[in-house]
């Protein structure tokens, strides 16, 4: 064993313990900060917010419902839980109680309205919000950055405009981290958003804003986006379903920041959903009837015919937290109902390679060119960042913590050319060998995180744990999370299933089926192991 092989063994010990003495400590330090002042969220008594919004629409167009009725609901709903949550940071209430007035009146006075139909508006009079990174127009679209305060949307972006064309009306945008880099969705425009199943703990980012309001039932459909985990890390912390497209599938066109140059080819836009069963509708119709007979969405899915391997882990990134044991065990629950009710075998598997993912993220996103951060951070003005440094920690910044070490990072030397072309010549093998072992027809569970949602400000302790959703952006395959349930600490747990390239109906048919089977959302405040010193907001 050559001397510089011990020596990174060595370095990578050191890593892991101090990794450990670093998470126990922050855990006891917040736990004393937050623990004492943390809320949770009440399910909501209105049976209209716990109804998918396939079952809405329908009923809205049936008449069963009426539009009105249906976007007041969810409007009181976000004006209960909001002042916790800190999730819908604008809205656009009037407008959108006025649209589904006019919806009502259309069908009261034309029930058979041919262009209202299941098939041209499968969405019709469902309310739906957006991370406030997406253009919606007429709302605020900074992107957590100080600097774009002010900043309104004088158009929608591509993915609002076609869920309106199915019917959708937006009721508001929701926060997110800083220039949707981080994630925790705290920033200096609109403070930090807590999640609703215990305050004191992250929503994630940087779609953090739109899975609490969506997991608190104050909205039923959500768009985000995903360059590095930003709409699955959300998921899984609140306890939803979010997907993760294959790459180029859903148009990015109206979001800040603006991907460039290869960006384009890892950031994806996608649904969010308390659903599984909204997942698919939501989906057609983002990727549009072009791509919709490209990935074949309208075949059905037998998930008994499918091929199903696992892994609990990454083969232990040194960078990167061990998996909690309740996701483990969460996971072998998913494997245990899928051989028993499929009678199909759950294949192990150690892709040894998935062990340097912040690794290959990082190198093909130094690679892939766009704008400079610092650049992005001062609205094309570059900004310094160890001046920011200093202004931070005299409380005078105008950026966040996170921002400016990511700052601090691009500015120092990265890896050499040759070792980058390395890497990046490693992941497009793995992406190879993925790809041969799944095929069409096979799907990998895998967790979503390392750990449940970590306490507020946490992640600056294990920055690189969202390698575990960031690699899948870099290789382009579908993934989609799925809530499992929760903890017996109360939080959402869960898990990804990731498919080959084009694959997307059929980690969204699996994402169905585990609903099915293990319940999918379960509404905060069904949290029996709980300490009773947590106070409920109804």
């Amino acid at each position: 064993m050559s001397p510089q092989f011990m020596l990174l063994r060595f370095f990578g010990l050191l890593q892991t313990i101090a990794g450990y003495v670093i998470e126990k400590l922050s855990t006891l330090v917040l736990s004393y900060v937050y623990d004492s002042r943390r809320q949770i969220i009440k399910q909501p008594e209105n049976d209209i917010l716990l109804q998918p919004a396939v079952d809405i629409a329908n009923k809205i167009r049936k008449r069963q419902l009426r539009c009105r009725d249906v976007v007041n609901s969810f409007i009181e709903r976000i004006r209960q839980v909001n002042p916790v949550l800190n999730a819908v940071v604008a809205d656009r209430f009037k407008q959108a109680l006025q649209e589904a007035k006019d919806l009502d009146d259309e069908l009261d006075s034309q029930p058979e309205n041919s262009k209202l139909s299941q098939e041209l508006c499968p969405l019709l009079g469902v309310p739906f919000t957006a991370k406030e990174a997406i253009a919606i127009e007429g709302l605020p679209n900074t992107s957590g950055v100080l600097h774009r305060k002010g900043v309104i949307s004088s158009s929608d972006a591509d993915v609002v405009v076609k869920l309106r064309q199915a019917g959708a009306i937006p009721l508001a945008v929701t926060n997110c981290s800083e220039l949707c880099m981080w994630w925790e969705s705290s920033n200096l425009v609109y403070g930090t958003t807590s999640n609703p199943y215990n305050t004191a703990r992250i929503v994630g980012g940087s779609s953090g804003g739109e899975a609490a309001i969506l997991a608190s039932a104050g909205s039923v459909i959500g768009v985000g986006s995903d360059i590095g985990g930003s709409i699955r890390m959300p998921a899984f912390f609140c306890g939803i379903f979010g997907h993760k497209s294959t790459t180029g599938m859903v148009c990015n066109d109206g979001q800040y920041p603006v991907a460039k140059g290869e960006q384009v080819h890892f950031l994806t836009t996608g649904p969010m959903c308390r659903y599984a069963s909204d997942l698919m509708p939501v989906f057609k119709v983002m990727t549009g009837a072009e791509n919709v007979i490209k990935l074949k969405l309208n075949n059905k899915v037998d998930v008994s015919q499918l091929r199903f391997y696992s892994m609990e882990d990454d083969g232990g990134c040194v960078f990167v937290s061990s998996v909690h044991q309740h996701l483990i065990n969460t996971q072998t629950k998913v494997v245990e109902v899928i051989e028993s009710e499929l009678g199909v075998k759950v294949v192990p598997l150690k892709i040894s390679k998935l062990k340097l993912s912040l690794q290959m993220w990082s190198a093909m996103m130094m690679s892939a060119g766009g704008d400079a951060f610092c650049q992005l951070m001062g609205q094309n003005k570059p900004v310094n960042v160890f001046v920011e440094l200093g202004k931070w920690l005299t409380c005078r910044g105008n950026h966040t913590l996170p921002a400016i070490g990511l700052g601090v990072l691009e500015k120092l030397p990265g890896l050499s050319s040759a070792s980058s072309q390395k890497i990046i010549s490693i992941c497009d093998t793995l992406k190879q060998e993925i790809e041969d072992i799944l095929g069409e027809d096979g799907v990998l569970l895998y967790p979503s995180h390392p750990r449940p949602a970590p306490y507020h400000n946490q992640p600056l302790t294990y920055p690189f744990n969202f390698a575990y959703t960031a690699v899948f952006n870099v290789l382009g395959m579908p993934v989609t999370q799925c809530p499992t349930g929760l903890n017996d600490q109360g939080l959402p747990i869960g898990l990804q299933v990731i498919g080959s390239r084009n694959s997307d109906r059929v980690t969204i048919a699996v994402a169905e089926f585990i609903e099915r089977k293990l319940g999918g959302w379960v509404p905060p405040g069904h949290t029996p192991h709980t300490s009773d010193t947590a106070t409920h907001i109804s």
